[in-house]
């Protein structure tokens, strides 16, 4: 531990003492993770939090996205279109004519450089690269060529690993109405193979033998069909160098170009034809029905020509990446069962050009329709009330301030190193003095109660503070609310001849779609639901469906939506499955 900040230091100079000791604790459990990249580089990531934030490939330290939220200027960074995004996600380098020239100038860097790539009007990275020119060269280039080796993405392999969570909204530095004007210059990337991919078949993991508790090391291998890399000439297809690419695609064997196309007719078919209630879907119709519609003009699907030979080969090779499910259902008939449309290649696919602007106006219609839910981020504040000033106002807060659990820790601490208040003899202990007293003490505890410990100490600071909270949803701005939050209540109610039905109530607070969830409950268990006005409210309503569902609503809000269990109460009244004889 002690080398890896000596190592993080040396690699990130930026960073303060305080930053790094906050970055690397001394006593929160570290894990270490080995993986092998496409290319089979060997790549160690550091986990902290459950949480990725480093990762080293060649002895060389790099920081992901999860760390560069927390520390957004840790590196020089270079800002493009928010479109980009996907491209990036899906395996692509960034070329320079995506590249926003702010008005102020870039950061100087030379070529080797490593830098973050940030979305226009957001300053949290999106992208971990290495300049492959400097500045001067880039500017000399006339901002043509490529410039920056993506090496680690939000929404990648690597980001799976953590928490999931998405970037948060950092205003920028300087707002520059320059970088809005030329909406011409749209993303320029190039393909590549992703260096941070994981194989999830379990078959293919390799045993390590016995870890440390501090230490845990694990092998994910590659499996044989590198998807990504096949479906290369879709991702490129608005890349500037099109004479490069055509020679690189007119490099490849016959056989390689129609995995491709097998590849992009897939991809665009599941992204754009195929809706849930599709499901399950023949093979053999997917294939006729779906795939063949999207295939280029002049160009034709043929299985036998390409690597896979047999079709149910193809969606094995598709099932081993858990983009969708294949059973079967009948006796020699095999169905899609499942698509995992949130799946990053799926999300990362741009359909081709030359496809009608209404189909894909239609598809993007229904693909917004089931647009995946993406959970908020909850982050509990408190505010600062009357009782309180006298404790706060030393480090400039007045009543009203809000402030963050970790932010109220830091004042209190200073405030009782500040005024000598630790405990000579045990400093464990906090000594009382008259505003800790009136502040924190209630009356009949004045006289007895001389010390207080620590965590005592902030317990009763944070209890004494008005409870407040910060709702984040994706792509909008925080709001934050009074109180703490409600949770997602789920009831059963009892109806006349002894019929049970679960009430749902406090998705909105949550982003949930009331409606939108009784429709997608009363699919999957056939039962009728409905929306009704909360009583004693005025604008708020809740779910009410047939029967016990309590299970179905469990899967759902914990694994579809991927909600905290905290923020859901009532899940201990679902059913016991089962009956004892």
């Amino acid at each position: 531990r002690r080398k890896l900040r000596t190592d993080v230091a040396a690699a990130f100079p930026n960073l303060s003492a305080e930053q790094l000791t906050e970055f690397i604790p001394n006593k929160e459990e570290l894990n270490v993770i080995k993986i092998y990249s496409h290319k089979g580089e060997a790549v160690t990531v550091y986990m902290n939090n459950r949480n990725p934030i480093l990762f080293e490939i060649e002895k060389a330290l790099y920081p992901t996205v999860y760390t560069l939220w927390l520390y957004p200027d840790l590196l020089p960074a270079f800002s493009t279109w928010p479109p980009v995004l996907q491209k990036l996600a899906g395996g692509a380098d960034l070329m320079l004519p995506g590249v926003i020239v702010p008005s102020s100038g870039f950061p100087q860097v030379e070529r080797g450089t490593l830098c973050a790539v940030t979305l226009l009007g957001n300053r949290a990275p999106v992208a971990v690269a290495v300049a492959t020119m400097s500045t001067a060269e880039m500017l000399a280039a006339g901002m043509k060529g490529k410039g920056f080796a993506v090496l680690h993405t939000y929404l990648d392999h690597l980001w799976e690993y953590g928490d999931k969570s998405y970037p948060p909204t950092l205003a920028p530095l300087v707002t520059d109405s320059a970088e809005k004007e030329s909406a011409e210059d749209q993303e320029e990337t190039e393909g590549r193979e992703p260096v941070i991919s994981f194989s999830t078949d379990p078959l293919q993991h390799v045993d390590v033998g016995d870890l440390s508790l501090k230490e845990r090391d694990t092998c994910a291998t590659v499996m044989g069909k590198e998807l990504l890399h096949e479906n290369r000439a879709a991702e490129t297809a608005e890349d500037a160098n099109t004479e490069v690419q055509q020679e690189a695609e007119d490099s490849r064997t016959p056989q390689e170009q129609m995995d491709a196309l097998f590849n992009q007719c897939f991809f665009h078919a599941l992204k754009c034809k195929v809706k849930k209630s599709d499901l399950p879907l023949l093979t053999s119709t997917f294939l006729r029905s779906h795939m063949f519609s999207c295939c280029p003009a002049g160009q034709q699907l043929d299985i036998k020509k390409s690597s896979y030979k047999k079709f149910s080969k193809f969606l094995q090779c598709m099932q081993q990446q858990k983009i969708l499910q294949v059973k079967e259902l009948n006796k020699g008939v095999e169905s899609i069962v499942e698509v995992d449309w949130k799946h990053p290649n799926i999300r990362a696919f741009a359909v081709p050009e030359g496809f009608s602007s209404a189909s894909a106006a239609q598809d993007s219609k229904n693909e917004d329709r089931e647009q995946v839910y993406r959970a908020p981020e909850i982050i509990p504040l408190y505010g600062v009330s009357t009782k309180m000033v006298p404790l706060f106002q030393e480090s400039g807060h007045r009543k009203g301030s809000i402030l963050s659990s970790s932010e109220v820790r830091n004042i209190i601490i200073n405030y009782v190193k500040t005024n000598e208040l630790v405990d000579e003899t045990n400093k464990n202990f906090v000594k009382v003095n008259a505003i800790l007293c009136d502040c924190l003490l209630d009356k009949s505890e004045q006289d007895e109660i001389s010390n207080l410990k620590w965590d005592d100490l902030l317990s009763r600071c944070l209890e004494r503070l008005q409870p407040l909270h910060q709702v984040t949803f994706f792509g909008r701005e925080p709001i934050v609310r009074k109180g703490n939050i409600e949770p997602i209540d789920i009831t059963i109610a009892q109806r006349s001849s002894n019929k049970k039905v679960t009430i749902i109530k406090n998705l909105e607070l949550y982003g949930l779609d009331p409606q939108c969830v009784a429709n997608v409950l009363q699919q999957k268990v056939q039962a009728s639901a409905t929306i009704t006005p909360v009583p004693g409210t005025k604008d708020r309503v809740q779910v009410q469906i047939q029967g016990n569902q309590t299970h179905h609503l469990a899967k759902m809000l914990l694994e579809e939506y991927q909600l905290p269990r905290k923020y859901i109460q009532g899940l201990e009244k679902a059913p016991k499955l089962g009956r004892k004889k």
